[in-house]
């Protein structure tokens, strides 16, 4: 998931797909100039994070996926912790405890919980069904949203109707057993754990800087994420020299191209375009995993997978839109 889903909230900045930041929101968009570098990173955005859920497909043929994701997220932290400590100095990485303690949290949520458990369970879905039912995660902000006292409006809870019809259709394949009931469950956990570490970013006191969040974010979830690898006994039997080049080219792909370039194109939007705009993402996303997968992996794509994710783009387009206008 890169992964990795949306917060479509008004009060904070959507949550990427990908390595996930605790940004701040984007100031209105009546000040923003939509300009070429603006589509371009938008493009990168949508094609970068909705290729992701392909390069895990291919990522976790030969390498356990905890240790694979762990492995990745502590990378990419690291080198992205070196690229804030060079640009801005090293007194940008520091932070309170309090704040530090915020970002560990967020990033247990978001990564080992949120990330992870799509990794896990990629090992049975295909990326396209994976990708789609990753895209309720807007529902379930809703829902949290309104629990904690907020009113979204009728427009968002229209859109959370919908999602949540399309999920009931995405699931079929795991209720006729056509696909492990298991591996969808494990989807829409970690959707909702992305979907509470999203909303506790935007209420807990973080790191200023988004890119310190996010460093601290993806190492704290890289190591819990490396330990859970250890704790199921992934590293018994493994052999490096048995990892295909593929997997190793997905590994690649995702900590570098899908890790680095996508995060640093989305926090670079969210200072230079309408937030609502920034937002589309999440409908785009989907759209592009599946026919990533359909084309390189020749993935089925069955009516409930068209008829389901149909559905829950249709209520997650409903959702930011009802955002858009508030």
């Amino acid at each position: 998931m890169t992964s990795p889903a949306v917060d479509p909230a008004p009060e904070t900045s959507p949550a990427p797909t990908g390595p996930a930041a605790a940004a701040p929101a984007a100031p209105g968009p009546a000040r923003r100039r939509i300009t070429g570098a603006v589509w371009l990173a938008l493009g990168i955005v949508y094609i970068v994070w909705g290729s992701t859920y392909l390069g895990i497909r291919i990522v976790v043929e030969t390498i356990p996926p905890f240790l694979s994701s762990g492995a990745r997220f502590i990378a990419a932290g690291l080198i992205l912790t070196a690229i804030v400590a060079w640009r801005r100095g090293p007194s940008a990485l520091k932070v309170d405890r309090r704040r530090l303690g915020s970002a560990v949290l967020v990033g247990l949520l978001l990564i080992p919980g949120g990330n992870g458990l799509v990794v896990l369970a990629e090992t049975s879905l295909s990326s396209g069904l994976a990708a789609l039912l990753i895209a309720v995660v807007p529902v379930w902000v809703v829902l949290l949203r309104t629990l904690l006292g907020e009113r979204p409006g009728l427009g968002a809870f229209g859109g959370v109707l919908l999602g949540l019809a399309g999920l009931g259709v995405l699931t079929l394949p795991g209720l006729s057993g056509t696909v492990k009931l298991s591996g969808i469950l494990l989807v829409i956990t970690a959707a909702l754990l992305w979907s509470l570490g999203s909303v506790a970013s935007s209420r807990l006191p973080m790191p200023a800087d988004p890119f310190t969040a996010s460093a601290y974010e993806m190492i704290a979830g890289g190591i819990a994420g490396l330990g859970i690898g250890l704790l199921r006994g992934e590293h018994h039997g493994l052999d490096l020299g048995a990892i295909s080049g593929r997997s190793w080219a997905g590994l690649a792909y995702l900590l570098l191209v899908g890790s680095l370039v996508g995060f640093t194109a989305y926090v670079w939007l969210l200072q230079a375009a309408p937030l609502s705009l920034v937002a589309t993402y999440a409908y785009v996303n989907p759209i592009v995993a599946v026919f990533l997968g359909a084309l390189v992996l020749n993935e089925a794509l069955t009516w409930p997978i068209v008829l389901g994710g149909a559905i829950v783009v249709a209520g997650v387009c409903l959702i930011v839109s009802t955002e858009r206008r508030r």
